[in-house]
């Protein structure tokens, strides 16, 4: 059977079924028809359309309403400045802002403006905001086309409004906001000052925005200087700067400069002549434009301040960098250079691996009385833009190892009664196999010793003793993550299945320095927009963990982590400071380590410092503990940093110097004793002797005066 007896047959079906459904459709067409008059439901179609419409319109008002826009020309005006917690300025945040040279339009070649109206707006003097002819050519085009590429429609004001507050989206929404906006800004603005803004926001390619830096990348000298044909080429630039600027493509360039010339002829802005000799004549690039932004100061600080602006303050990163808000922060500048000073020093770091990868490190210095963040580096080496903070980012899990035993044992224990002095057992343990750093036992030590000395086996017999659950509550007050699978007795050591970072755990430390309350950490107290108002202001959140007392007794057994204990050789020089250190151990390589960290703090400040190789493996390992390997990078950033803090001292003093003070006068009032018992004994006895002596003393006198009577007497 061929393709046409095929389609014969099919038609002839089609027929008889249309024959069997013509009389019904017949019926619901007359049906239809009487429905449709008697309801007036093209009436209702109608007026369902206008209220539609109706309401779309009042939508885009109140858009355009509740847009700032006369904020709009401060805000491109000035950059956007970060200060420290005194108010001083630290920094701006121009690496990402889409800024140049602002300049004001008189700083602006007349034949920049000419060619820019010519090309983008030629009743630009004329309208208020939108061109309705230039709208009706953008709708023919998309009846033809079917779509709204193209563009055409847009007037200067209406590309100022899409650049300063919409997405590049082609769809009808953002055409009808951008028109609302539009009219917004014509209502708050001058012309020249709308043109001004436009030519200082639009962008030039090569990382280039404004007339001003334009002028000078491209042609070497400032916009007030550029000739005709000059500016010719940076109008033409507009349309597509990444293929229409002089330096990627020359001669793009050249043909989109005739272009606009020829536009600025059909405008009444030059004559034929001119053009025609200016399109003859070669065109030469000079690039004179040099900028180097080092503004971006403190790099992980800034990174993330603008991520907290982002989540908290809910400000795009791009409206933040770009609108010339003053952001206000808990930075203290003293601090961060003293860190940044540290963790440039490569010989206060362990060596790298054998492939030359290097040992990587974080730290996080914080307010204990206010959460704020003062000081923070994320990593060594080449800093990556907006990257990795090993410090602060959730998605850096790193075992907290022994620094998590004050947190889920030592303080739920003072809480559960127990006391600095108690004594714990220090033995191996039936229930759990646990060994101590140096594989031997004592049998028992007193908690405050346990904790200094880092003990494993009385930390995990205490939470026993205490309880498991209790341990587990305890931590997650601390502000730490917990997984179910971390409900053993490995919490003790700081097995955790998902780890922490240091800025989590210099928060739970905060909590011993402030009486037991623990502030949620942050960056910004504060911002303020371009025209002076605060758009966002941070209330911090605080949360009570343990009692003051047991904070203050915790800190008294912590001060001698680095007394007397594992950190000993982390002490910073002259100053007093309490913490832990912690160790976890490599799962590749028999005794060494995969991350080390010391946690250390004052009243005034938390620091909270780790080292590792983001992946350990066979070959990316630490040698030693913490207390030995990370101390000296810890005692020179701490001795740095405390150097500038306001030296609060603790009101508690050192419990494992308190009790060897005791132990000291116990000791020498018992030998005292022994000695007064002695003195006492051999003083009886030497009395008796003196006795002895007396009476024969005064015998031989008696014998000696009777001789000399009886001379005399002779």
């Amino acid at each position: 059977m061929d393709f046409k007896q095929i389609l014969a047959k099919l038609s002839a079906s089609f027929q008889k079924i249309w024959s069997w459904l013509k009389p019904y459709w017949n019926r619901f067409r007359k049906w239809r028809r009487h429905v449709w008059k008697k309801y007036h439901v093209n009436k209702i179609i109608l007026l369902t359309a206008l209220v539609a419409i109706l309401g779309f319109s009042m939508y885009l008002f109140y858009v355009a309403k509740s847009t700032n826009v006369s904020t709009l020309k401060s805000g491109l005006e000035q950059v956007t400045t970060v200060y420290d917690k005194d108010g001083d300025e630290a920094g701006t945040l121009s690496k990402y802002g889409q800024k140049g040279t602002f300049v004001t339009i008189d700083q602006v070649s007349q034949h920049i403006k000419d060619a820019v109206i010519s090309t983008e707006d030629k009743r630009f003097y004329e309208h208020k905001g939108f061109d309705v002819r230039g709208i009706a050519r953008a709708a023919v085009r998309m009846v033809i086309n079917r779509n709204t590429s193209g563009g055409g429609g847009s007037t200067i004001t209406q590309q100022l409004a899409k650049n300063a507050y919409l997405t590049l989206d082609q769809t009808f929404d953002r055409k009808a906001r951008e028109l609302f906006l539009a009219i917004e800004i014509e209502k708050q603005y001058s012309k020249d000052e709308i043109l001004e803004m436009y030519l200082n926001n639009a962008y030039f390619a090569n990382g280039v925005w404004g007339v001003e830096d334009a002028s000078h990348k491209y042609f070497g000298k400032s916009a007030a200087d550029v000739t005709i044909d000059e500016a010719a080429v940076i109008a033409g630039m507009l349309k597509g700067p990444g293929i229409y600027n002089p330096i990627d493509h020359l001669d793009n360039a050249k043909d989109r400069r005739d272009t606009v010339l020829d536009l600025m002829v059909t405008n009444g802005k030059l004559d034929e002549a001119t053009a025609g000799q200016l399109k003859s004549e070669e065109l030469y690039v000079r690039d004179d434009f040099y900028h180097v932004d080092d503004s971006y100061t403190f790099p992980y600080y800034f990174d993330d301040v603008i991520n907290e602006a982002e989540h908290k303050a809910g400000i795009k990163d791009e409206d933040l960098v770009s609108k010339g808000y003053k952001i206000y922060t808990t930075l203290d500048q003293n601090y961060q250079k003293a860190m940044n000073t540290s963790f440039e020093n490569d010989s206060l770091f362990p060596p790298n691996a054998e492939d030359g990868e290097k040992v990587q490190g974080a730290s996080i210095a914080i307010n204990p009385t206010t959460g704020g963040v003062m000081a923070v580096v994320g990593g060594r080496g080449d800093y990556t833009p907006r990257g990795l903070n090993r410090a602060t980012n959730s998605t850096v899990s790193l075992s907290p190892g022994s620094t998590l035993k004050p947190l889920a044992v030592y303080t739920p224990a003072l809480e559960a009664g127990y006391e600095p002095n108690d004594m714990l057992k220090d033995e191996p343990l039936s229930f759990y196999d646990v060994q101590n750093y140096t594989r031997t036992y004592s049998g028992q030590a007193p908690m405050y010793q346990a904790l200094a000395q880092s003990l494993n086996a009385p930390a995990v017999w205490l939470l026993n003793e205490i309880g498991l659950d209790r341990g587990y509550k305890k931590v997650e007050k601390f502000g730490i993550s917990l997984n179910e699978k971390d409900r053993y007795y490995g919490l003790a050591l700081g097995g955790l299945t998902k780890g922490t970072n240091p800025l989590k755990m210099a928060s739970a430390y905060s909590v011993f320095a402030n009486q037991g309350e623990r502030i949620e950490p942050y960056y910004i107290t504060k911002i303020v927009d371009a025209s002076g108002t605060v758009v966002y202001e941070n209330k911090p959140k605080s949360v009570r963990v343990t009692t003051p007392e047991v904070a203050e007794e915790m800190t008294s057994m912590m001060q001698g982590v680095f007394s007397s204990g594992t950190g000993v050789d982390a002490q910073p020089y002259g100053y007093t400071m309490a913490g832990k250190t912690g160790t976890t151990e490599s799962v590749n390589v028999d005794d060494a380590s995969k991350d080390q960290w010391i946690i250390g703090y004052t009243p005034d400040v938390v620091i909270a410092t780790w080292v590792g190789f983001d992946e350990s493996s066979e070959t990316h390992y630490l040698t030693g503990g913490s207390g030995s390997n990370l101390a000296t990078l810890f005692r020179d950033e701490s001795q740095r940093i405390l150097a500038a803090s306001p030296g609060t001292p603790f009101s508690v003093a050192d419990a494992s110097q308190e009790n060897q003070t005791t132990e000291s006068e116990e000791d020498f009032r018992q030998k005292l004793g022994e000695f007064g018992n002695n003195v006492k004994e051999n003083a009886g006895k030497l009395g008796g002797k003196l006795k002895e002596g007396a009476e024969v003393l005064k015998d031989s006198l008696s014998d000696l005066l009777g001789g000399l009577r009886e001379r005399i007497g002779q």
